[in-house]
C-alpha cells in the first residue's frame, strides 16, 4: 500500500472543495486502488450526514440531502468499481499505535482521536504517504513517519 486517506482527502474527492483539483490530481496518477477501512468508511459516510443536518438547521451551512445521496453513491459506485478497496485491519494494534502517538503529541497539539485513529491505521497498513488537508493531522503523520504530499 502506498497511501491511505484521511476523511478531508474523500471529502475533497466526492465534493467540490478548496481542495479538490489537488485531490482529483493525486487520485488520477494513482495506479492502485484508493484503500479504505470501516472505520474511515464510517467517518466518511457520517460526515456526509453531519453535513445535511446542518444544513437543515441553517441553510447556509452543510449541503442538502441530495447534494449528499449523490456523494455516497458516487463513493458506492467506485467500491462497486473496484476504484476504492476495503482493507482489513487489527484494531487492537492500531489501539496500541494511536495509544502512544496521543501519548506523545496530543497534550502539545492538540490532535482529536479519530485523526490519530486514521494515522495509526495507515502505519499499521504499512502505507509510505498520508493523504490529508488537515493541518493537525498532517503533524501527527509526519510524526509517524508517513510522507504527506499536500
Amino acid at each position: 500500500m502506498i497511501a491511505y486517506p484521511d476523511t478531508s482527502f474523500l471529502c475533497s474527492l466526492y465534493r467540490e472543495q478548496e481542495h479538490s483539483p489537488l485531490a482529483d490530481d493525486y487520485r488520477d496518477a494513482m495506479t492502485e486502488p484508493l484503500y479504505f477501512t470501516r472505520l474511515l468508511e464510517f467517518e466518511f459516510l457520517q460526515s456526509i450526514e453531519l453535513q445535511v443536518w446542518l444544513h437543515a438547521a441553517d441553510r447556509k451551512k452543510g449541503y442538502p440531502r441530495h447534494i449528499a445521496d449523490q456523494m455516497i453513491a458516487d463513493w458506492q459506485a467506485d467500491v462497486a468499481a473496484g476504484l476504492n478497496r476495503v482493507v482489513p485491519f487489527d484494531m487492537d494494534a492500531v489501539l496500541g499505535l494511536a495509544s502512544t502517538y496521543s501519548r506523545q503529541k496530543t497534550a502539545k497539539g492538540g490532535h482529536r482521536t479519530l485523526d490519530i485513529l486514521h494515522v495509526a491505521t495507515a502505519v499499521h497498513l504499512r502505507a509510505s504517504e498520508f493523504l490529508t488537508f488537515d493541518g493537525r493531522q498532517k503533524k501527527i503523520a509526519r510524526h509517524a513517519g508517513l510522507k504527506v504530499p499536500f
